[in-house]
């Protein structure tokens, strides 16, 4: 058949390709691109599920939710109290105003009372304070005349040297009186305290104070204001010219701190005993 004998019609199966069937058709294979879209989809599935939360960001969820809770019952209670104040009768809300009031008032009294118990309180605080003070310092003034404490403070220092051993008991003893009277608060002659008790006695050639036995030269160590104190050894006639008279030296400094620190056993009482107790 020559080519002027083909129809359009087999010109055109010609050129077309012959159908492949169904059946005999393989698969084509997917591309690069789609394996890997593939695969990027799988891994933002695996890595949203399933969620992963850390111990911290569930602490943190779990308080978020205790304070949102506690705001809402907070909300929610404020909003009934003042529906039901709103709500409530005229009677109603000036009752709870005088109970309000009444309320206050007894709070008011009661820091009143609670001050005033504060007050005295402080102030029994303070007397006792000042009662201790002032039994320490009374205990201070008794262990001084008692001869139980040291002392020091201003006064005079007479030393009475006898050569001659003339000086006897009863002349030292009118220069205690003497002292005494002039206001001295402190005695001690040769490390023996004075006290109210002392007594003096002659013993050979020298003088016994309270048992204890002194030699010449006779230190007094005398604590009072000195400007009453010596004016009132050298009176005319007095302890200083009867000394004189027996051929003794007579020397007396003032100074402004002596120190008497000879003390005296306490001694208890055997029969006596405080009127308080």
């Amino acid at each position: 058949m020559s080519n002027h004998d083909e129809t359009p019609e087999n010109r055109l199966r010609k050129e077309l390709p012959e159908e492949v069937p169904a059946d005999t058709a393989e698969p084509v294979e997917a591309s690069a691109e789609q394996r890997t879209e593939l695969t990027g989809r799988q891994r933002l599935v695996q890595g949203l599920w399933p969620p992963r939360v850390s111990r911290a960001q569930l602490i943190v969820a779990l308080l978020l939710f205790g304070l949102g809770f506690g705001l809402a019952v907070q909300v929610a209670s404020n909003s009934d109290g003042d529906s039901a104040l709103r709500g409530a009768r005229q009677e109603d809300l000036v009752r709870i105003l005088d109970e309000l009031d009444d309320r206050t008032q007894r709070l008011e009294d009661e820091k009143q009372g609670l001050e005033k118990q504060r007050d005295e309180l402080e102030n029994s605080s303070n007397q006792a304070e000042e009662a201790r003070r002032q039994t320490v310092e009374k205990e201070r003034q008794l262990g001084i005349l008692a001869g139980t404490v040291a002392a020091q403070g201003p006064g005079i220092t007479m030393t009475i040297d006898d050569t001659k051993g003339t000086v006897e008991a009863d002349m030292l003893l009118d220069a205690i009186q003497e002292l005494r009277a002039a206001g001295a608060e402190a005695i001690q002659v040769n490390g023996v305290r004075v006290v109210a008790g002392t007594y003096l006695t002659d013993s050979g050639n020298s003088v016994s104070v309270d048992g204890n036995k002194i030699n010449a030269p006779y230190r007094f160590k005398v604590i009072g204001k000195p400007q009453d104190l010596e004016p009132a050894l050298n009176i005319p006639g007095g302890v200083v010219q009867t000394l004189e008279k027996e051929q003794a030296t007579v020397t007396i400094e003032r100074s402004d701190k002596i120190v008497v620190d000879a003390l005296r056993a306490v001694k208890r009482p055997d029969y006596a005993r405080s009127s308080s107790q």
